[in-house]
């Protein structure tokens, strides 16, 4: 049983930056992909980034390519999302997730660890 805890959502004005960090407990956490989520108010949960077992290979959803860097440290296990140029269409809570295969995926459903969420929002 893995278990994941989000940090550094907050409150930013549009063009800032906010880093959020993932946290992962209770399971070898080099063995698991790991992907960021969003759902914005109204809107279904979208992905946003994922991260291979070893952090070699990434990928991004368009809307934020250039603007979002995923990472992870194995040693600390710890994922992050760095995000610049930050829009208001970015606010939504952002949710970090866990799979055990080598590689992540943009289906949600193949995700079986879950954060509680932390809430990103931008102001215009």
């Amino acid at each position: 049983q893995v278990q994941l805890v989000e940090s550094g959502g907050g409150l930013v004005q549009a063009g800032g930056s906010l880093r959020l960090s993932c946290a992962a407990s209770g399971g070898t956490f080099s063995n698991y992909a790991m992907g960021w989520f969003r759902q914005g108010p109204g809107k279904e949960h979208e992905f946003v980034a994922g991260i291979s077992r070893s952090g070699g290979s990434r990928s991004y959803a368009d809307s934020v390519k250039g603007r979002f860097t995923i990472s992870r440290d194995n040693a600390k296990n710890t994922v992050y999302l760095q995000m610049n140029s930050l829009k208001p269409e970015d606010t939504a809570v952002y949710y970090c997730a866990a799979r055990l295969q080598l590689w992540p995926t943009t289906d949600r459903r193949e995700y079986r660890y879950w954060g509680q969420g932390t809430q990103v929002t931008v102001s215009s």
